[in-house]
């Protein structure tokens, strides 16, 4: 199993990755993209502004066409374009140095398709916003599926690059749902809305967050705040554990990627070993955390590592990591699950070749980590893993 390698570098690889695991059309993914090969081989950073102007370009005509079908009543068609103009808007900006001008611009439209597409197409998800401070945390909140009274509930946690809506799209939230559980997808401080339109820089204590946002949804009527689990994806792998360990309060939690000493990952990264998640990296995360200088970065981002985290987490604990993860380390997996001794019951799943999601966060294949941790959560939580009345058939073999 592999990565789609279309262009020299795994930056851009990956953004194409993303972009097709979230809802892309091949036809429009191509059309965006062959104009860039030739940019693509000046590295990561260079011609990233191309990169914006070429996704633009296609996400413009979509958003166009959507208005031509919501002026004619068709919604459903509109919502289906908006969708696909809000991924290509939000994947645009997620590849800019920041600083560059153009940058909230085309965030914004990818907030407004996002919010118009998903609604014209009759999903339930809903924007919404927990108190935080003066400030707030924006989230999108999903709904359970055939669940009579309260249902739990997983509280769903960005990466470094990640934003809610990507989140969302990685489907999880849907595979939760159809079993019986509630999700929030959070724009936490360092992530979306978050840091682009408040200025909340990220920091090591994310139980800050967590722990607020653990009140707003056991305030819920339609969530049972006794079972409410909390996961993340790539550094949310490092939130969430660091929230779990704190909060005594969240009834379970997995990560979708290890990300046991994200400070140790740092030095690495100084020294060009292993593979960067966004380009213009270093302009990224002292973005992310509010740092003038990489000094400061490095001592803000000091103490994310989970050494004497992961042993004052006491309730069941999901470790997943790909087993070619070109960023972070396999290693920390096994790390992270080893400190898992208090935990009632812990796992550690590893994806193979043999089915897939072998790079970062499953980049070559979402399939297998949001239906095992969707499983996982059900089997934890209290969800389903079958529509009711069907029975699974066992095929006897000679």
């Amino acid at each position: 199993m592999a990565m789609f390698d279309y262009f020299p570098n795994y930056v851009w690889n990956l953004t194409v990755s993303i972009a097709l695991a979230s809802g892309a059309e091949i036809g429009e993914i191509m059309d965006m993209c062959q104009p860039l090969l030739k940019k693509a081989e000046g590295g990561e950073d260079a011609g990233t502004r191309d990169f914006m102007t070429e996704w633009v370009r296609v996400a413009d005509r979509l958003a166009g066409l959507a208005a031509e079908e919501e002026a004619a009543g068709r919604l459903f068609s509109a919502g289906d374009k908006l969708k696909r103009a809000a991924l290509y808007y939000i994947m645009a900006e997620r590849m800019q140095g920041q600083g560059d001008p153009e940058r909230m611009v085309t965030y914004r439209k990818g907030l407004a398709c996002f919010g118009k597409g998903t609604q014209f197409s009759g999903e339930t998800v809903r924007r919404l916003e927990i108190p935080y401070g003066d400030k707030v945390i924006p989230v999108l909140y999903t709904p359970a599926e055939g669940v009579e009274g309260p249902a739990p509930a997983v509280v769903y946690l960005n990466g470094l690059d990640s934003c809610k809506e990507l989140l969302y799209w990685s489907y999880l939230p849907h595979a939760l749902a159809k079993r019986g559980i509630a999700t929030l997808c959070v724009d936490q401080p360092g992530t979306g809305e978050s840091l682009r339109l408040q200025d909340l820089h990220a920091h090591f204590d994310s139980e800050a967050w967590g722990s607020p946002v653990y009140d707003w949804l056991a305030a819920r009527e339609d969530v049972d705040a006794a079972r409410i689990g909390i996961t993340g994806i790539s550094l949310g792998g490092y939130y969430a554990p660091r929230v779990c360990a704190n909060d005594p309060r969240y009834a379970a939690g997995a990560v979708w990627g290890a990300n046991h000493n994200w400070a140790e990952v740092q030095q690495k990264r100084l020294r060009r070993e292993g593979e960067n998640p966004v380009p213009h990296y270093w302009n990224h995360v002292m973005w992310v955390f509010g740092a003038k200088d990489m000094d400061e970065f490095l001592e803000k981002s000091a103490g994310f590592c989970l050494d004497g985290q992961m042993e004052k987490i006491r309730v069941p604990f999901l470790v997943t990591h790909g087993e070619k993860d070109r960023q972070i380390g396999l290693d920390y997996a096994h790390a992270a699950y080893d400190q898992l001794v208090n935990a009632p019951r812990r796992e550690l799943k590893i994806f193979t070749d043999r089915e897939g999601g072998v790079e970062h966060v499953g980049a070559d294949n979402m399939t297998y980590g949001r239906n095992f941790i969707a499983d996982w959560f059900a089997d934890t939580l209290g969800g389903r893993t079958a529509p009711e009345g069907v029975a699974a058939t066992v095929t006897e073999t000679a």
